[in-house]
């Protein structure tokens, strides 16, 4: 009976396989993801104008120390042919200001006149050493370009600054004797645009 029971079992067991293929399932379709939409290129943003700087003016140091320099020559009491030390002009405006092109305008000034012979630039930076100043140093005060005008054998020193407003600034000079100290000669103006 033992048989018989395996062979019913192995027959209920054979049947209730199917016999035939399995049926094909139907193939999963997979949706496509929706695409995100491609945004536009972001504009950059408007900003205000940015507004024009405002125009620097060049002042014209040349125009405006030509007159000083002028009535320095024709000073009374001047001895034509005599050492002028020429300072580097002082700025004591209330603001920055090209002080060295100033400086260089009264050189340029001063180049072809008869009446003085100014202390050539390479002498003047070597007696500054010798007074212990820096070749870059103005001399800030009369007394030490008096000083320094005595070491380079200078009969005459001429003295500038720039003062009051920095946007119309006005230029002061002064024509010393050496010897003295004497203010032989002074004058003003203002610097030009």
């Amino acid at each position: 009976m033992k048989k018989f029971l395996w062979v019913t079992l192995a027959a209920l067991v054979l049947t209730g396989c199917p016999s035939r293929p399995p049926e094909p399932t139907a193939p999963v379709t997979v949706e496509p993801q929706p695409q995100p939409e491609p945004q536009p290129e972001p504009l950059p943003p408007t900003t205000e104008p940015v507004p024009q700087p405002p125009k620097i003016q060049q002042l014209d140091w040349l125009g405006s120390v030509q007159p000083l320099v002028n009535q320095t020559l024709k000073a009374d009491g001047v001895t034509p042919g005599s050492v002028l030390l020429l300072d580097s002009v002082k700025n004591n405006t209330n603001g920055s200001l090209s002080i060295g092109n100033a400086t260089s305008a009264l050189h340029q000034a001063l180049a072809s006149n008869k009446t003085f012979a100014v202390v050539p630039e390479a002498q003047l930076a070597s007696a500054k050493q010798t007074l212990g100043l820096s070749a870059e140093d103005s001399l800030g005060s009369r007394s030490k370009a008096i000083g320094l005008a005595r070491i380079v054998n200078a009969q005459y020193v001429l003295y500038s600054a720039v003062s009051g407003d920095v946007k119309s600034p006005a230029m002061e000079m002064q024509l010393m004797l050496v010897q003295t100290g004497e203010i032989v000669w002074s004058g003003n103006g203002d610097v030009k645009y």
